[in-house]
């Protein structure tokens, strides 16, 4: 997965909108007007911050070396997946999946 194809993929959901309101080098996927990932545009490693369940959150980050606390974030209910190719694209969507799912159950 690269920068392209994970905008992409976020943008294809219903509902979500792209911003920057950090500024120029952070690129942030909102459903409704909630931010489910967050991406550095100025790293040359693509990386991204999803929202977890904290139990899961852990458990990732227990099994998979690329999962790590959130970056800049409240490590309980965030993790920073750095695509590093150790795990798949299925994968990696299925955690922006969660993720979306999460902050989108919270606003209905």
């Amino acid at each position: 997965m690269d920068i392209e194809s994970l905008r992409q993929y976020c943008l294809s959901k219903p509902g979500v909108e792209e911003t920057l309101p950090f500024g120029p080098d952070t690129l942030v996927f909102k459903v409704a007007g909630k931010i489910f990932l967050l991406t550095g545009l100025d790293s040359e490693e693509l990386r991204f911050n999803v929202k977890c369940d904290p139990d899961k959150a852990i458990e990732l980050r227990e099994e998979f070396p690329c999962v790590l606390p959130g970056y800049h974030m409240n490590k309980k209910h965030w993790n920073t997946v750095v695509v590093d190719g150790s795990v798949s694209t299925k994968q990696l969507k299925e955690w922006i999946d969660d993720s979306y799912d999460l902050v989108s159950k919270k606003k209905k």
